[in-house]
């Protein structure tokens, strides 16, 4: 019956397990929360607030907030681990910080850092909490002390106290056997209040927790794109790659059947007898042999076969298709996505292509590796140079197909060469 149900959940909540760890979480989290408050709110941010206002402190005082902004990013850091280790509280991790340029502009995007900023306002509010919590935690000792009350009793101490929790009033004595009973019976009443006391503090930490130290809504967003984006990038790829078997398998086996055809039909006509069908045979089969030639060369655009050994087996069947010695090098433990391996692939085509075209060098180099979750792309050659990214150009055309997936290129050109552009693709579309 649900009634019997609600009352076992009552009177078993102080021996569950989610309540000993929601005690255990109010219990630990409230250090961190009052150094946290200490550091963060009131000498960082207030005092370098403050500092900022004066024409001599304005150095300090930024560095304050720079300081304490970082500070704020740990401590977050170090209560979604709590949440998540005691109360199974698992957040998503924010956006790591990242700055690029000089002194200043890494201190503006360290405060224009909305995810250390949500943290300062988790610190501010966490500390009232985590004394609620504290609080929460005292009743739980008290309600232990009071249930031993018989216990201490007959073990001869006569000298005790009623404790409650509730603020104000004093603590009744007890010095009879009926006062130990009613001790441990208020004892009983308390701990079976705690763990409800400790459940609602905990309940509001998890929403401040996933509010404020979790990447935020527009971090959500985008993320959600981008996984939506590599899904569609990966299935476009599969979706070529299928379309590129079908040709080599189907069409282009046809057409070659048809080819054969018609030769065989061309070798059986007589040409005094029947001229006109032998031209008009000819014209069919040399027609049916440009068409396959077309199919075929469209199908390695769509995925060349080239790539099922991996970008280093493309790249050093690539080099040696080209007129110009190519010196390739390819250092990639993990292999990409096959949609970023034929993207690497088409770039280093294109470019080499340009090489041979527009150059004049006389030898030119591929190097590819990976580090930091990208895939780096580098083409050299030792031409005339004056490369560049023109509107409408085959550059603009790979910078465009490098920013689908968040990459990007580079050309370094000057007048006399040599010419370097890079290319820099995530691993993962």
């Amino acid at each position: 019956m649900p009634e019997l149900r609600a009352a076992r959940t009552v009177l078993t909540a102080p021996l569950t397990r989610r309540a000993w760890e929601e005690a255990a979480y109010c219990l630990l989290s409230f250090v961190p929360a009052l150094v946290g408050f200490a550091l963060i709110v009131v000498v960082a941010v207030a005092l370098g607030s403050a500092f900022t206002l004066t024409v001599l402190g304005a150095v300090p005082g930024i560095l304050f907030l720079v300081a304490g902004l970082a500070l704020a990013r740990g401590l977050g850091a170090l209560q979604r681990q709590l949440a998540r280790g005691l109360i199974g509280e698992r957040v998503e991790e924010p956006p790591r910080f990242h700055s690029r340029g000089g002194l200043v502009a890494r201190v503006e995007a360290r405060l224009r850092d909305a995810t250390a900023w949500r943290a300062v306002a988790y610190v501010l509010v966490k500390l009232p909490l985590a004394t609620l919590g504290l609080y929460a935690v005292l009743w739980w000792v008290i309600g232990a002390i009071n249930v031993t009350a018989l216990v201490r009793w007959a073990a001869g101490q006569r000298d005790m106290a009623l404790l409650h929790p509730l603020p104000g009033g004093g603590q009744p004595p007890v010095h009879s056997l009926g006062g130990a009973f009613a001790a441990a019976a208020v004892g009983c009443a308390i701990l079976l209040v705690s763990p409800w006391l400790t459940r609602g503090v905990v309940a509001v930490d998890r929403r401040l927790v996933r509010a404020l130290l979790g990447p935020g809504a527009l971090a959500e967003r985008l993320r959600d794109l981008e996984e939506t984006r590599a899904l569609a990038v990966d299935d476009a790829a599969q979706q070529l790659r299928r379309l590129e078997r079908n040709l080599h398998d189907g069409a282009q086996v046809r057409l070659a059947a048809l080819a054969m055809s018609l030769d065989m039909v061309r070798e059986q006509l007589d040409d005094r007898d029947r001229p006109e069908l032998h031209r008009l045979v000819e014209t069919a089969r040399d027609n049916a042999a440009e068409t396959l030639t077309e199919l075929r060369d469209l199908s390695r655009g769509l995925h060349p076969p080239a790539l099922d050994g991996g970008l280093a087996d493309a790249l050093t069947t690539l080099a040696a298709k080209t007129a110009l010695p190519v010196d390739v090098s390819v250092d990639v433990p993990n292999r990409p996505t096959p949609a970023i391996e034929s993207l690497a692939y088409y770039c280093a085509a294109e470019l080499l292509a340009n090489v041979i075209k527009h150059s004049g060098a006389r030898g030119c180099g591929i190097e590819l590796s990976t580090g930091d979750g990208t895939l780096r792309l580098r083409v050299t050659d030792d031409g005339r140079g004056g490369a560049h990214i023109a509107e409408g150009g085959g550059l603009a055309g790979l910078v465009q197909r490098a920013r689908t997936v968040d990459g990007e290129l580079t050309v370094n050109s000057p007048h006399g060469g040599p010419t370097t552009v890079n290319v820099r693709l995530p691993l993962h579309a």
